[in-house]
């Protein structure tokens, strides 16, 4: 039975999953035009969505918080005329001059038209000591003397008559009531209907009563109360009031799509009237406002804006608090709307937002993926060319490409280049060849000759070999370089013309720089391995541990894929005199070598110290740098040879790293020592470097050619 090997982290699983994007420049450049559709287009979709609900939601409060202002405003303006209206009656000319003469009947006929004039539901008329004389509501056959029973009923204490400066809301009780009206009875005892979301309550009747009510003195000529007037106005079940706040905040037409306004006077939590229709015809009054409304506005005294589930349906609603006289919360005043009709609105226009977002994502993404084709499809090309030149086919191009701009120029660029190499390395392998049967019949001669001459012999060979690579590499030098100069060219023009647009193939274009930097370094090797006292670079006062450091950064990519534990021990404080590239150079050449001698991974030991003269001068000569690694260390044939030319234990070394590295390190007097570790395990290189190097000087002629060749 064969097992599933699964991954064991689901981390690493998903980045396996997603690193098909990152192998292909169709892949990367599909997904950088596809991600802001695809993902940034729909997050902003879903902000604008988000912040336009939330902007109409503020729209539609913004409303209801005016419609609540203008039926404050006009209910604070009937409880005015409600003081006002008491104020002109007790001020009347024929008021003062019925009471003078005690003319009850027609004191009674001027309340009864003020009642009228005002809209009033009771006038009352008191002596200064509490006892009712006559009001609108007493019936015509006993105007001249009230009965005991209608004493009794209309008499009210002299705190309770105590004038006020203006009207004022009065929550009373019903029996405090029927003693100044008693005809407003039938609009008292309401009864309370069920309501979800209500406070629980164990009455089953509202029999109090909420009274705009003002109390105004009738003075004498000489500023003495005559009487005391009292009028009001009874809100409960009031629906002409409501009615016409609710005309006043919500006209016909104010409202779109058919929908309709609402206004309601609570007592305290009970609606005691309001146009909110329970059924077809009912009125929902004895309905009482939710739990949350009345901790809001009656319990804390503040201002609801939102919406609520207003007796059978949701309404954009505003609540705020009435006050009596006394500050105290004795009921609250409530505007609102249908949300519905809104809401249908609102869902439609976000709706259509996200199609139209939706249209606009589809046709870019239709002409993002043909314009990507266009970039990609010719880097694709010029990939698939050199990958069959990396597989042998020398013959390979790219061939004609439908673009027209910089990247049809650099595959075409890229076939020339090709042809140059094709050409130059059919001129290697032939001067190769000519080579070869020259050294063949150098050394039959020279196999001819005396045993001693077999060390001249041999020299003589490298000597050949090297003058040979010299000529090789100067015309390689010059025909390369040109191909490579346009190259170059064309890839900055490239740049500056692309500017911004040329982002989404920055990481190939920059793989293309280092492309052409690579050759040119090969060229200038090549041309610093037959040439090497041509290429003295400029002395300076080097940090060994700086180049140490920066060197070990350079091969990080290496040192990424591998197992070895790298520890740095650097000590030195002596600066060394040496090109800085050159000491880089060096330092790179021996770090690679330790990183191929530990395949299976080790440890790769860094260190540097100062280079004593003796222990009686303390002053360094200069300073010691040593690359240890824990590889197989090295055999005493390999000691021996591994610092001259075309020497190598690799398959693919060309034996002039060491060798190169040497020459470097000598030109400024220094020296290169090889050993195995002390440990028995692995090799351990040392570079002596001088502070005070002497460089030898190059010629002008040599100078002059080397400025030639590049």
């Amino acid at each position: 039975m064969g097992l599933e090997v699964k991954p064991a982290i689901p981390a690493l699983r998903g980045l396996r999953e997603w690193r098909w994007i990152t192998h292909s420049i169709r892949n990367k450049l599909l997904a950088m035009a596809l991600l802001p559709l695809l993902v940034v287009l729909p997050l902003l979709v879903g902000a604008l969505v988000i912040w336009g609900n939330a902007a109409y939601d503020r729209l539609l409060i913004t409303k209801v918080r005016s419609d609540l202002a203008v039926a404050r405003g006009y209910f604070e303006q009937v409880l005015h005329s409600v003081g006002a209206g008491t104020q002109s009656v007790a001020e009347s000319h024929t008021l003062h001059v019925a009471l003078a003469r005690q003319d009850l009947k027609n004191l009674q006929q001027q309340l009864m038209d003020a009642r009228a004039r005002l809209d009033f539901d009771f006038v009352n008329l008191y002596s200064p000591q509490g006892k009712l004389l006559t009001a609108s509501w007493i019936a015509p056959p006993e105007l001249s003397r009230p009965g005991p029973a209608q004493e009794a009923q209309g008499s009210a204490t002299l705190a309770e008559l105590s004038p006020a400066a203006q009207a004022s809301l009065t929550l009373m009780s019903g029996t405090d009531l029927l003693a100044m009206a008693p005809h407003l009875a039938e609009r008292l005892g309401i009864p309370l209907i069920a309501t979800r979301g209500a406070s629980l309550t164990e009455r089953s009747i509202e029999d109090r009563a909420l009274v705009m009510l003002s109390t105004t003195p009738v003075l004498g000529a000489n500023g003495e109360t005559l009487a005391l007037l009292r009028g009001g106005v009874l809100l409960n079940q009031n629906l002409d009031l409501i009615d016409h706040i609710n005309r006043i905040v919500y006209p016909e037409g104010s409202l779109p799509f058919d929908g309709h306004g609402t206004a309601t006077l609570f007592m305290e939590d009970v609606r005691i009237t309001t146009n909110v229709r329970l059924f077809q015809d009912q009125r929902a009054i004895g309905t009482r406002v939710s739990q949350a409304v009345r901790q809001a506005v009656l319990e804390q005294g503040g201002t609801w804006l939102d919406r609520a589930f207003v007796v059978n349906d949701w309404y954009v609603s505003a609540y705020e608090p009435l006050l009596d006289s006394s500050g105290q919360r004795v009921g609250m005043l409530y505007v609102g709307y249908l949300e519905k009709p809104f809401s249908f609105v609102k869902y439609g226009m976000l709706a259509l937002i996200a199609g139209i977002f939706l249209l606009v994502m589809v046709l870019a993404a239709v002409f993002s993926v043909r314009w990507a084709r266009s970039i990609f499809k010719p880097v694709e090309q010029m990939n698939h060319a050199m990958q069959r030149v990396e597989d042998g086919d020398s013959g390979a191009r790219v061939g004609p490409v439908e673009a027209r701009d910089e990247i049809g120029t650099l595959a075409n660029q890229l076939d020339q280049l090709l042809d140059v190499i094709d050409d130059k390395t059919r001129a290697l392998q032939r001067w190769a060849g000519e080579l070869d049967a020259k050294v063949i019949a150098r050394t039959r001669e020279l196999a001819q000759s005396n045993t001693s001459l077999q060390a001249v012999q041999q020299q003589l060979i490298k000597s050949e070999k090297l003058a040979t690579i010299g000529q090789l590499t100067a015309s390689v030098a010059h025909e390369i370089n040109n191909p490579i100069a346009v190259i170059q060219g064309n890839l900055d023009l490239m740049r500056e013309l692309l500017g911004p647009h040329a982002e989404p193939v920055a990481a190939e274009l920059k793989l293309m720089d280092q492309q052409v930097d690579r050759m040119r370094l090969i060229v200038t090797q090549l041309l610093q391995h037959a040439r090497p006292t041509d290429y003295a670079g400029y002395v300076e006062a080097v940090d060994v541990n700086q180049t140490l450091n920066n060197a070990l950064l350079l091969v990080g990519h290496l040192l990424a894929h591998t197992r070895i534990d790298v520890r740095r021990e650097l000590q030195a404080t002596a600066r060394v005199s040496i090109n800085t590239q050159e000491l880089q150079q060096v330092v790179i050449n021996l770090l690679i070598n330790a990183i191929q001698a530990m395949p299976e991974g080790g440890t790769l030991t860094l260190s540097t110290k100062d280079w004593l003269n003796d222990d009686a001068n303390p002053q360094p000569q200069g300073a010691c740098l040593e690359v240890q690694d824990s590889g197989a260390g090295l055999n005493e044939s390999t000691r021996e040879k591994m610092f001259t030319p075309f020497f190598t234990t690799k398959n693919d070394g060309t034996g002039l790293g060491l060798w190169i590295s040497l020459g470097l390190v000598e030109r400024y007097g220094g020296r290169i020592t090889a050993a195995n570790a002390d440990s028995g395990q692995g090799a351990r290189f040392t570079v002596w470097l001088l502070t005070d190097a002497q460089v030898p000087e190059v010629a002008s002629e040599s100078e002059n050619k080397k400025q030639a060749l590049i």
